[in-house]
C-alpha cells in the first residue's frame, strides 16, 4: 500500500524554492544585476550566505564597473623620492609613511623613472655603513608600471595578480601623472578596509601613543571625545566627530588630509570614496577656545 506524503511548509521547502528560483534567475540570464543582487541578498537573510560572503560578492560586482580613477591616490598626495635626495634626506620619508613602495621621481612628479622598495635599502644601507655617498638611486630602482585613469579595476586586479605587481601609476589622457594605485587599494573594494597598523578593538573609539598621538575612529561620539580630550565641542549639529570634521573641511577628504580645529590638528589616514575611517589628532595648541574655530585645511 503506497503512503502519500503530505507537502507542509518547512525550511529545507523553503531552501528548495529559493534555490529554484535562483536556478532559473542564472539559466534564464537575469534582467539586470539589481535583479541578481536580489536573490543573493534573500539567501542571505535566509541564512544560506553570511554576510560577509554578500559584502564580498557585491563587492567584486562593484569592481567590475569601477575604473582606476574612483579609487586612485592623487598625485598631490602621492609620497615620492626624488632621484638626487641623499639618503639622510629621504630616508625620514620612508620611516614618517610606513610604505613599501615609493615612486622615484626626476625633476616633476610627472617623471617617473621607477618604483623603490623600501626593503632595497636595508642591504645598501648596511653595506655602506651608513654613508650615503655611494648610494645610486638608480640601482634599486623597480620598472614603474603606467596605467590610464580609465582601466576598469577587474582588468588592474588580473594584471597586477598575473605579472606580481603591487603600485601602478595612473596617467592622465595627456600622458601626465594623475595619481597612482595599489593593489590593496583594489581589494579593499572586495574585502574592506584591511588591516594595518592603526587598527584597533572594535569597543574602543580612541587609542593614545606615548608619542603624544591619538588615533581617533570617525564614528567616535562627540561626548567620547570630549571626554577624553577635555573638550567641549556641540553635539546639537553631529553625533561624532566624524561628521564634525567633514563639515569642517567643505568635502569629502582624503587620505593625508590635514585641518586645524579647535587646538587640534586632524589628519585623516583612512578613507574611501564614501567616508572617512581614521584620523590622527594631535594636541597643537593647550587652553584653545572651546567655540569652533575657522578651520585651515591643508593636503599633504
Amino acid at each position: 500500500m503506497n503512503e502519500e506524503r503530505s507537502s507542509s511548509p518547512s525550511k529545507d521547502g523553503k531552501q528548495k524554492g529559493w534555490f529554484g528560483r535562483l536556478n532559473q534567475i542564472l539559466t534564464g540570464e537575469p534582467q539586470d544585476r539589481e535583479e541578481l543582487l536580489g536573490v543573493l541578498r534573500d539567501a542571505q537573510q535566509n541564512e544560506l550566505l553570511d554576510g560577509d560572503a554578500l559584502s564580498m560578492i557585491e563587492g567584486v560586482m562593484q569592481v567590475s564597473e569601477m575604473q582606476v580613477r574612483d579609487i586612485m591616490i592623487p598625485r598631490s598626495q602621492m609620497v615620492v623620492v626624488e632621484l638626487d635626495s641623499s639618503l639622510e634626506q629621504f630616508l625620514p620619508v620612508v620611516i614618517a609613511s610606513a610604505h613599501s613602495r615609493f615612486p622615484v621621481v626626476g625633476e616633476s612628479r610627472d617623471e617617473v623613472l621607477g618604483i623603490l622598495l623600501a626593503k632595497d635599502l636595508l642591504p645598501m644601507f648596511v653595506n655602506n655603513n651608513g654613508d650615503d655617498a655611494r648610494l645610486n638611486l638608480r640601482e634599486l630602482l623597480r620598472p614603474a608600471v603606467f596605467i590610464p585613469e580609465s582601466k576598469r579595476l577587474n582588468v588592474l586586479l588580473k594584471e597586477f595578480r598575473a605579472n606580481r605587481n603591487h603600485m601602478a601609476i595612473v596617467v592622465d589622457e595627456y600622458g601626465g601623472v594623475a595619481g597612482l594605485v595599489t593593489i590593496e587599494d583594489v581589494l579593499e573594494q572586495i574585502v574592506g578596509e584591511i588591516e594595518d597598523e592603526h587598527d584597533f578593538e572594535d569597543d574602543l573609539y580612541i587609542l593614545t601613543h606615548k608619542n603624544g598621538q591619538h588615533i581617533v575612529k570617525a564614528i567616535t561620539p562627540i561626548d567620547d571625545f570630549n571626554e577624553h580630550f577635555g573638550t567641549e565641542l556641540s553635539d546639537e549639529e553631529f553625533d561624532t566627530i566624524g561628521g564634525l570634521v567633514m563639515n569642517a573641511f567643505g568635502h569629502l577628504p582624503k587620505r593625508e588630509e590635514t585641518i586645524e580645529l579647535n587646538g587640534f590638528m586632524f589628519k585623516v589616514i583612512r578613507a574611501d570614496n564614501r567616508r572617512v575611517h581614521l584620523m590622527q589628532v594631535t594636541r597643537i595648541e593647550e587652553g584653545a577656545s572651546e567655540d569652533l574655530q575657522e578651520p585651515r585645511a591643508n593636503s599633504a
